[in-house]
């Protein structure tokens, strides 16, 4: 099983997602990576949204984790995701991403979006703060490719 440590960054009612385009289906991603051997997975988080957004950032606690399970490819992600502030503006740097552009998703409008991961309707309760840290067990994440 991977393990993806990702970024949800807040500002004005928006979050910070990076989109791609798989078969005709927008994606919006919540930026992060994989740890590479000996990275703590904060450690990751900072080193990926440097390379690939160019900010610096200053990364909180753990918010939502869970499972993404793709049988279709017999494929497995553990999703950790961390409240993180950023400093700079980011700009997508093409030689650590192939994510088209950055896009800031109002939050109440995450429902009619695929995200990656899958957990709009959680990021809108942390929002509302009717939760601190949940973990969500396995997320119901489409396969598109």
């Amino acid at each position: 099983m991977n393990v993806r440590p990702s970024a949800l960054i807040i500002k004005r009612d928006r979050i910070l997602t990076l989109r791609y385009n798989y078969g005709d289906k927008d994606v919006y991603a919540l930026p992060g990576g994989n740890p590479d051997a000996g990275e703590c997975l904060h450690e990751a988080l900072k080193r990926e949204l440097d390379e690939e957004l160019g900010v610096i950032t200053d990364v909180n606690e753990m918010i939502i984790c869970g499972e993404v399970i793709w049988k279709e490819i017999q494929k497995e992600t553990f999703h950790v995701v961390f409240e993180t502030k950023i400093f700079g503006t980011p700009a997508l740097n093409p030689a650590h991403t192939t994510a088209l552009e950055i896009v800031w998703l109002p939050i109440d409008a995450l429902n009619g979006k695929v995200l990656y991961p899958n957990i709009g309707r959680q990021i809108e309760d942390f929002c509302e703060q009717l939760f601190t840290f949940v973990h969500i067990g396995v997320i119901e994440q489409p396969y598109i490719r």
